[in-house]
């Protein structure tokens, strides 16, 4: 009994140190930063909330996931926009866990907590392969961009990839301005990519009662359909995207109370809900512009050519035949604003995860030029030597990348999101857990299969050597031996008692104070020092310049 009365006050004395240090020495820096939340009228308060969503629903509209859409309309018309419908349906109530993350553990994002969930090696290799992905993604939004000068400027694949970096550093210039006029600045891209194929699929003038139908009643026929579909889905879910969601929603000054919290976690829900759907929205419109030009019985033999291996580029020459120079341009337009505002998202990302996992901060302008650097490199290579195709082949590769990282990044989020010493009173409910992580071992498995189907038809080509194959087998086998055993490690691993905000796990505690405390247990023995929270300090200001 006595030791519980210490352990209260203790508890309360760490709480009032750490608010009282954080006031002195941050709350400045910090109210000029954060997002201020308009209590009324109702829908001003939505809007303060506006912006993280369509920053993680560009994602969903990569170039990468725009080229999954096109070759699906093509080869099986209106049949899988039933796949994209569930698809992001499953990426909403995940990235909604994402975003609950971040705001029910104060200043803690996904990346923070992996760095101090996991030992050190465990951490360096969770850093390495978020990092990959973060490069992996950036690989279509270069040739998107490339391809998208190309058709509007007529400069070369090559030139284009050169220049694809230096076009974005002007949209990262807007983060001096505050997040606000960068989420603007996306959600104004995201309505170009929209208005650009939703003009083009008026012109295509596609059935709407086929496109319902293809939505709403499930249907694959054939092995060709089932991995078409297996694509589709794997594209969606982004690892990156998961980082990037849980940090975003850190930018608004929510009040720590439950019910403040609690009401944040609902309009993001809500926000999140209405970008995606959005993004579903320019997905069916890509689906079905490709699906009915390439199911018009009057194609001619090339452009039937096209329709059977469609790719960012030959689609602009199918549009272009079809229905009109107009299109291909607005087509162009779109690819240019779709690459550019992944890319945008895909160096915040980034930025996060290595922040997250090492502490380590670095300027914006000089993480995109790095990240692009390294994903230009095979990018440039590729379209000298294999041009267009080469090109195509390179987004392929970095999608079976994207699918091998997911599970890195989605089995951690489950894990804490359904921790009562992380997400206290907030943690998921026994329901959304089970939801969860059924939709987690679905789009785990999906992306599995997808990534060993194909790279054992590669091994099983006749255009390889024998002996190519045998080597790939050697390698390939013990990678998903260790593949395997670090997903069971994170998954099974026992977790520490690191904890979240404390008025989330401490019943009598109802503050209402805006100023956020540190989420890194106050349930240890031990206060946080005083160069940690000022880190803290440091790195949530920097992510609301």
């Amino acid at each position: 009994m006595l030791r519980s009365i210490n352990g209260r006050a203790n508890l309360y004395k760490l709480i009032s140190r750490s608010l009282n240090y954080k006031l002195l020495v941050g709350k400045l820096a910090r109210d000029m930063a954060l997002v201020e939340i308009q209590e009324t009228p109702k829908w001003k308060k939505f809007l303060s909330f506006l912006g993280p969503g369509f920053l993680v629903s560009v994602a969903y509209l990569d170039p990468g996931n725009l080229e999954t859409d096109l070759q699906a309309g093509a080869d099986h018309k209106y049949e899988l926009l039933w796949i994209v419908l569930v698809g992001l349906t499953f990426a909403l109530i995940i990235q909604s866990r994402s975003a609950n993350l971040g705001v029910a553990t104060g200043w803690k994002h996904l990346a923070e907590h992996c760095r101090i969930e996991y030992p050190k090696f465990v951490n360096y290799c969770l850093w390495i392969l978020a990092e990959v992905a973060v490069i992996a993604a950036d690989i279509p939004e270069v040739i998107g961009t490339a391809f998208a000068l190309n058709l509007l400027f007529k400069i070369p694949i090559w030139g284009g990839v050169l220049l694809a970096g230096l076009n974005t550093l002007l949209l990262l210039g807007l983060q001096r301005y505050g997040i606000r006029k960068l989420e603007v600045a996306i959600g104004i891209l995201v309505m170009v990519v929209g208005c650009c194929f939703w003009g083009v699929m008026v012109r295509a003038g596609p059935n709407p009662k086929e496109i319902l139908t293809g939505m709403f009643v499930p249907k694959l026929k054939g092995d060709r359909a089932t991995r078409d579909a297996i694509a589709l889905l794997g594209a969606l879910v982004m690892p990156h995207n998961l980082f990037l969601h849980s940090a975003l929603v850190i930018s608004r000054k929510i009040p720590q109370s439950l019910d403040g919290i609690r009401t944040a976690s609902k309009y993001f829900l809500i926000e999140s809900g209405l970008a995606l759907f959005i993004a579903f929205l320019i997905n069916v419109s890509v689906v079905s512009v490709s699906g009915s030009v390439c199911s018009n019985p009057d194609l001619s033999s090339q452009d039937k050519a096209h329709c059977e291996d469609i790719s960012l580029n030959s689609a602009a020459f199918l549009l272009k035949n079809e229905l009109g120079n107009w299109s291909s341009k607005l087509y162009a337009i779109s690819l240019l604003a779709s690459g550019q505002s992944s890319t945008v998202t895909g160096t915040y990302a980034g930025q996060y995860i290595m922040q997250g996992f090492l502490d380590l901060k670095m300027k914006l302008w000089l993480r995109n030029l790095l990240t692009r650097c390294i994903a230009i490199a095979p990018s440039l290579v590729a379209c000298i030597i294999g041009g267009y195709s080469g090109a195509a082949m390179l987004i392929i590769i970095s999608s079976m990348i994207l699918s091998f990282e997911l599970p890195f990044a989605l089995v951690p989020l489950l894990r804490f999101t359904s921790s009562k010493d992380k997400m206290g009173h907030l943690k998921n409910s026994l329901k959304v857990t089970l939801v969860s992580w059924f939709l987690g071992f679905c789009t785990i498995g999906i992306n599995m299969y997808f990534l060993s189907t194909s790279l054992m038809g590669w091994m099983t080509s006749k255009q390889m050597p024998k002996f190519a194959s045998i080597l790939a087998g050697v390698v390939f086998f013990p990678m998903m031996m260790l593949y395997v055993a670090l997903l069971t490690y994170l998954t099974l691993k026992t977790e520490t008692s690191a904890r979240g905000s404390p008025h989330l796990v401490t019943n009598n505690i109802t503050t209402t104070n805006s100023i956020r405390t540190d989420g890194t247990g106050f349930g240890r023995e031990s206060s946080p020092s005083g160069n940690q929270i000022s880190q803290e300090i440091e790195v949530d200001v920097m992510v609301c310049k």
